[in-house]
């Protein structure tokens, strides 16, 4: 009988000894977390980490250092992933732990979750918070219709034409349109949205989600300015909804 492939959540950012891991991390999640010895992970270091702040408020089962970690990232290939699911398919339990927030969403690991349902191997999605819907829930915009675009272009001219067919699909649809972008270009994507969009149509910006530092701004892109939310290297989710 196949073991289970749970999918583990992680914290959105670093948490110090004040802020503690069951703020965000349900304590049944981090009960089945801390039961693995085989985890997947984009980076085992970063899990080792993540495992040893989640030592702090559920003992471990195993010892860090007993436990496999096996890496699935971006530089993965295709006919690698089966071999990560082979424990799985031996009949022990394992987990697919996220970088950041859940797992195969913006997230590396769907091809494997694909594989596993292929396989016959059962899997199981752990609660845990997700950046894109805490960002949707706090924007204010519509959360009944909407659609998540990840990164947009790095090439000015492309990134401009791709956010005005966001735009023009939002208006059109009536769609929030969700997107990020690498930390230490958000204020660059900002000026881009400023100068391309609209001026009543409406963009939220959430940064630092879950933190101390939180913070979720609103308004219409005419009403908005570098001055209004400190984006420089700061997680950020951006939301559009045209008017």
């Amino acid at each position: 009988m196949a073991g289970t492939l749970y999918l583990l959540p992680n914290t959105l950012g670093a948490r110090d000894a004040a802020d503690p891991l069951p703020a965000v991390i349900p304590a049944e999640v981090q009960r089945q977390t801390a039961a693995l010895d085989y985890l997947i992970a984009e980076n085992a270091k970063t899990a080792r980490a993540y495992l040893k702040k989640l030592s702090e408020s559920t003992p471990l089962r195993h010892a860090i250092q007993q436990i496999e970690i096996r890496e699935l990232n971006v530089n993965t290939p295709q006919e690698a992933l089966s071999a990560l699911l082979d424990p799985l398919a031996g009949g022990r339990d394992g987990g697919l732990l996220s970088e950041a927030g859940v797992p195969a969403v913006a997230d590396p690991g769907a091809n494997l979750v694909r594989l596993a349902h292929q396989r016959g191997i059962p899997v199981r999605p752990l609660v845990g918070p997700s950046s894109i819907l805490l960002a949707l829930m706090a924007s204010g915009l519509n959360g009944q219709s909407f659609a998540f675009h990840g990164y947009l272009p790095i090439d000015a001219a492309a990134r401009a034409a791709r956010l005005k067919q966001l735009e023009q699909q939002s208006r059109t649809q009536g769609q929030t349109m969700i997107f990020i972008e690498t930390p230490y270009r958000n204020p660059q994507l900002l000026d881009t949205i400023r100068s391309q969009c609209a001026g009543q149509t409406l963009l939220s910006v959430a940064v630092d989600l879950t933190l101390p530092s939180e913070q979720v701004v609103t308004l219409p892109v005419a009403q908005w300015s570098e001055q209004r939310l400190d984006l420089r290297k700061r997680p950020a989710i951006f939301l559009l909804l045209a008017r």
